[in-house]
């Protein structure tokens, strides 16, 4: 199970918004066969392995292992279920259940049915965590939240622009620097604030690590951002939510929120019809420290760079107990859950 996990993240930037799966087919205590599910839309990760097994009379006397329960329905790929059936694999084992409704139990059903054993749950909490997003989207009915900002010794995350505007307020080092665009590729979209915008001027891309931009995303109530901005270049798609109104232009998304209803949580509903699966928000205070107060978020990673401002733009207040802590060169980077 473990190198199913192994294979599984593998596909972090490219499977969703299905779930991460891998697969590893055993025969004799030998592995024949492995997979994972490479992209949206294509082969599943069971399929992959069963197409890799070179010797296919051996699957009858197999164990197939996956981290995620085979499905049983008809998507954009046939289901898994039936294939291993069709195969005569005698024994499967399964990582964690998938409790996306259309599954939900049906793939074991059918499994059971065609008289194949089956053992669940084994490394069940790895196997859950790795789909963190897509168990999140479907049961929350909104993307997987991580928050990430950095901050200085003194607990300032940025300077005061109108006294300093030309001070260096770059806080952490290339490392950490790098470390967040890694971060960015795994994610689906990525989001800021009317300030950040306006004051960084950032373009919220994948520039040094390879993957794909992230969908860009900006919460701008009364359309004050000029055009010439960075986020509504032709590198990404971008939308915008706004007080005034519903609009497609070129790669820029305007969606109308409305003013009786918290905008945050309008925002996360909007971003679950777009079918975004997971955001990762960069600031600014404001916005940070909303989605904070509101519950709205899943995992915060927080930079301490080795500055001081003394004084400025105070961080944001997380009420939660830190997971862990690691240092990134001089940086030390803790991890937070919201539970």
């Amino acid at each position: 199970m473990l190198r199913c996990l192994q294979l599984a993240k593998k596909g972090i930037r490219s499977a969703y918004p299905n779930p991460m799966v891998g697969c590893v087919i055993v025969h004799k205590n030998t592995i024949v066969g492995e997979g994972y599910h490479k992209n949206y839309g294509e082969a599943h990760a069971e399929v992959n392995a069963i197409n890799s097994v070179s010797n296919k009379l051996l699957l009858a006397e197999s164990t197939m292992y996956v981290s995620l329960e085979p499905c049983a329905h008809f998507g954009k790929t046939p289901p898994c279920a039936d294939l291993i059936v069709q195969h005569n694999i005698p024994h499967i084992v399964i990582g964690c259940i998938d409790t996306y409704a259309e599954v939900a139990g049906k793939g074991i059903e059918k499994l059971k049915k065609a008289g194949i054993k089956v053992t669940l749950n084994i490394l069940e909490k790895e196997c859950i965590a790795i789909n963190k997003r897509f168990f999140t989207f479907h049961h929350k009915k909104r993307p997987y939240i991580i928050l990430k900002w950095a901050q200085t010794q003194d607990g300032f995350i940025d300077i005061d622009i109108s006294q300093n505007k030309e001070t260096d307020n770059w806080i952490t080092c290339a490392a950490s620097k790098t470390l967040v665009h890694k971060w960015r590729s795994e994610e689906h979209a990525i989001m800021v604030g009317t300030n950040t915008a306006l004051n960084d001027n950032p373009s919220l891309t994948v520039r040094e690590w390879k993957g794909k931009n992230p969908i860009r995303v900006v919460l701008d109530l009364n359309l004050r951002l000029p055009n010439h901005l960075n986020i509504f270049n032709k590198e990404a798609p971008t939308i915008v939510f706004n007080s005034i109104k519903n609009e497609t232009v070129d790669n820029i998304t305007y969606i109308k929120l409305e003013p009786t209803k918290s905008m945050l949580q309008q925002c996360m509903d909007k971003l679950f019809e777009q079918q975004i699966s997971s955001i990762i928000i960069e600031g600014g205070v404001r916005l940070l420290q909303g989605i904070i107060d509101e519950g709205l978020w899943d995992e915060a990673r927080v930079f301490i760079g080795n500055k001081t401002f003394e004084k400025g733009l105070k961080a944001p207040i997380i009420n939660s107990s830190s997971i862990f802590s690691e240092m990134i060169d001089e940086d030390e980077l803790t991890y937070f859950k919201n539970n």
